[in-house]
């Protein structure tokens, strides 16, 4: 799983009930054509990334069709989460 085209923007909280800092992500994946995950309409990983305190982490995520924004039931393995996680940092600390 590689990712070829990321979106950042930091979402605001109005009311101030949010702790931490909240982005949401879309993250394009290039994917090899035995994963169970690929469409040949790309996929698109969207994703809430939250930073509260010295804490990270991904509070949810959707994988999606990139031509047709259909839902795809998926889910992260772990290590894949680790990563994404990682990738995610590295996006905010750039935004």
């Amino acid at each position: 799983m590689n990712v070829i085209e990321s979106k950042i923007e930091k979402l605001q909280d109005p009311f101030g009930i949010l702790t931490g800092d909240r982005y949401e992500i879309f993250l394009t994946l290039d994917l090899d054509e035995d994963d169970e995950l690929f469409s040949e309409n790309g996929v698109v990983l969207k994703l809430i990334y939250v930073i509260d305190e010295n804490q990270s982490k991904i509070v949810q995520y959707d994988f999606t069709e990139k031509i047709t924004d259909q839902y795809l039931d998926f889910a992260l393995e772990e290590d894949e989460e680790i990563e994404i996680k990682q990738f995610c940092q590295q996006l905010v600390d750039r935004y």
